[in-house]
This record gives C-alpha cells, structure tokens and sequence, in this order.
C-alpha cells in the first residue's frame, strides 16, 4: 500500500513538472506583438458588454474605451442590461455619443422563454445590433489601456485571424485573497498563451476576446452550448477551432491588457471558480482534459496525503511533493510575471500553496456539480 502510493504521486509529480516546463516553453516561444509606426486602422469594431447591476464600474469602463488611440468612427460599444435592479442603463444612456448604445436584454428574450445561458443571451442580442466587422467582447467591470483596439486591429489586419485571444489582468490591493487571486489568475494566463502556442489544448477570456462577425457567424453563434451557463467564450473557441482550424492567434503585448478586479469575497471566489470549473470537458478537447484532469488528481493527492501527515511516511511524501511544485511553478511564473510586471509577488507564492491545493481540489469537485451562484442568480 505505501509503495502504491508513492509510485502514483511520484508519477502526477513528474507529469506536473514536465507540464510546468512546458508551459514555460510555450510562453516563451510565443512572440511579442508590436504595431508598425506606419500602421493604419481601418477595421470596424463592434465592442460588447453585457452588464448586469454594474453601476459602480460600467463608467470606468466606458471610459476607458473612450480614450482609445483608435479612431472613433471606426469603433461602437454597445452594453446590454441584464435586467439590472440598478441605475447601469442610466448611466450608459448618459453618455451622449453615436458609437454609444445600451440595449436590454428583456427585449431580445420571448415570452416566458427559460434562459440559463444569461451571458451569451446577451453577447448574442449585442452581436445582433452591431454593425463591426470584428467582435470584442469585454466586461463591465473591465478598463482597458488606450492601445488596446490599436494592437487589436493591428493583428487582425496583419493575420487575418478569425478569433483572437488577448490578455486579462487581475489588479488587487495586497490583501491576501486579492493577492491569492492576482497570482493565480495570472498563472492561467501564461498558461492559456502556452496551450495555445503548443496546441496543448484551446483556452481564452472572455474579458478581452475578439472574433470575425462571419466566423461567428459560421460557427451559429453560441448555438448548442446555450443549455450551459458558462463558457461563452471557451465554448465558442472550441466550435471556431473546429471550423477553422490554424486561424485561431493570441496577442501577447503589454498595451492590448484588460485589467479587472478580482473577487472581494472567498465565497465570492469560490463561485467564480466553480462557474470556470463547470465549462470544463463539455467539449470534445482531449489535450485540455488530460492536462487539467492530471492538475487536479495532483492536488488532490497533496490533500489526502495532508490529512494522514500525522503518519511519517505521508510526510516524507507531501513535504517534496509540496517543494518540488512550488520550484517548478515559480520557474513556470518567471517570464510570465514579467510580462504582467508582477514579479515582487512571487516571494509570497510559496506561502499561498496550501490554499491552492484547497482551492483546485473544491473548486474541480464542485465545478463537476456544476451548481454555482453568480450575479445573484443560480446557476448550473
């Protein structure tokens, strides 16, 4: 039995290094966007937020969007109210400017018409009345630096990709949940640049994702995953993937981050893992599964192995398991947390794994539930 169990964390072991280097590999492969100086725009952009009770943040990110190095008449934002209780319409409706609109989605929904797919109900009613040639999705409580759409246009002019997958970045104030939240958000990241780039399995945000109106499209929209609540980003990643193969690229560049807040609860992380955790294998992508399944029996081994520490043989098995994953993840994290310039809070990593181990053991567990609380509303 003892020699069962150190054979099997010593084979997730190694398969968790050899992914972590991996990782790095692909980050590191995946070349550096830079716009020309003579670089002109010409792509329509239709921007889409859906926005459910977000008045303290649908400003800042109008805002933001606003102060694009990027010709106006070239861009639309158009925010759909998801039956907010707030004032997020009224602000949006406040800004008087023609490439300005808010729509509600109560009025794209048929009479008694069950919805559990509330996000992509409402990116598809936004799609529906823009006129852009190329889609960027974002969220309401996301700000954007001012070459943002310039770097986003640029590759899709350059390319000709039919979906681009950007950069999102957690900001926080040095608590330690946001702290938690900040280098873990970060790590997938890095992670879905190098998936991607080492075609280890397909992996996006939709906080900062762009598409071709024709490819969406082509692919009918979120068509067939409207039975799930999450996934409108990754879902329909994986329905592109299928149709067009190879034109699927990731921008890497400081300029085109999209920085958002993280959650201000555990409990409120917790569902927002849960919600990422549900999307998980409802497509047909082996390489992504395997990796993620392996991730996780990893984890939860580190945390059976945490509950019989009190036997000597457990403990000479979880203290190098826990050493030799945190090396191989700040290994991992180096050129990532430059890129983010996030680099000083790598001396904390170490001390935040127990959380980690906790979190990807619940969080996967749950997320196979699949029944979380999001936005007020329950959801599975």
């Amino acid at each position: 039995m003892n020699f069962c169990v150190i054979v099997i964390c010593s084979i997730l072991l190694a398969a968790y290094v050899l992914l972590m280097l991996l990782y790095r590999k692909g980050w590191m492969q995946q070349p550096s966007f830079t716009v020309v100086s003579d670089f002109v725009p010409e792509t329509v952009i239709s921007i889409i937020i859906p926005a459910r009770n977000e008045a303290q943040n649908i400003g800042a990110c109008i805002d933001a969007i606003l102060a694009q190095h990027y010709p106006e008449d070239l861009f639309e934002v158009i925010v759909v109210d998801d039956h907010s209780t707030d004032n997020t319409a009224a602000i949006v409706n406040g800004y008087v400017r023609s490439n300005i609109k808010c729509i509600a989605l109560a009025d794209y929904l048929a009479n008694g018409e069950v919805v559990n797919a509330f996000k992509k109900k409402a990116l598809a009613a936004g799609i529906s009345v823009s006129t852009g040639e190329l889609i960027v999705t974002t969220d309401a409580d996301c700000t954007a630096s001012k070459e943002w759409l310039r770097y986003i246009a640029a590759l899709y002019q350059t390319e000709k990709p039919v979906m681009i997958v950007a950069p999102v970045d957690f900001t926080n104030d040095r608590s330690v949940l946001q702290l938690f939240q900040s280098l873990d958000f970060m790590s997938m990241q890095g992670i879905t640049v190098a998936s991607n780039r080492l075609k280890l399995g397909n992996m996006c945000n939709g906080a900062n994702l762009a598409f071709t109106r024709a490819a969406f499209n082509a692919v009918n929209g979120y068509e067939g995953t409207e039975h799930l609540a999450s996934g409108d980003d990754y879902l329909l990643m994986m329905k592109m993937q299928d149709r067009f193969p190879e034109r699927i690229d990731t921008l890497k560049a400081q300029q085109a981050i999209v920085r958002t807040a993280p959650q201000t609860t555990w409990n409120g992380f917790l569902q927002q893992r849960i919600r990422w955790a549900s999307k998980s294998g409802k497509y047909n992508d082996k390489r992504l599964t395997i990796a993620l399944v392996m991730v996780y029996l990893l984890n939860v081994a580190m945390l059976v192995l945490l509950f019989f520490c009190c036997n000597k043989l457990w403990l000479t098995v979880l203290l190098p398991m826990y050493f030799v994953k945190t090396i191989v993840e700040i290994y991992y994290l180096i050129p990532v947390s430059r890129f983010f310039m996030k680099t000083r809070q790598l001396v904390i990593f170490p001390f935040l794994q127990p959380l980690h181990v906790l979190y990807i053991s619940l969080a996967g567990f749950l997320g196979i539930v699949g029944v979380y609380k999001w936005k007020d509303r329950k959801l599975k």
